[in-house]
């Protein structure tokens, strides 16, 4: 585990921001309660709490990484069509320094359309 610090920065800001996750024309997640994770100098990444995701719509997969600032990830597809894998990541017991973002799902943003308002 490492410590997020001055040469590795990590913060977790809430955001009332209106957050839409959409596949094509159906909604997979929309949230006023988003977390915003800045990890150094990467992008931001949005986390929405998973009570605002149609958790009908996602499959857990076998996949998992492990982040040594954040801990380790799990991962949902989203079913349907097109079936997308892996597209979803969560951290169910994350790290001291991110513990927020427990209880809260990520999408990478190339594969699905995430609309901030």
């Amino acid at each position: 585990m490492k410590i997020p610090g001055p040469n590795h920065p990590i913060t977790v800001t809430p955001s009332s921001d209106h957050v839409v996750v959409r596949v094509g024309e159906r909604v997979i997640a929309d949230t006023s309660k988003s977390l915003v994770l800045q990890e150094s100098t990467y992008p931001a990444v949005r986390y929405v709490p998973l009570d605002d995701v149609d958790q009908s719509q996602l499959r857990r997969t076998e996949t998992s990484t492990h982040c040594p600032y954040k801990g380790d990830a799990g991962y949902y597809a989203i079913t349907g069509e097109p079936e997308l894998t892996d597209v979803v990541w969560f951290y169910e017991q994350p790290y001291e320094a991110v513990r927020e973002i427990a209880g809260h799902v990520a999408f990478y943003p190339s594969q699905v359309s995430v609309t901030v308002g």
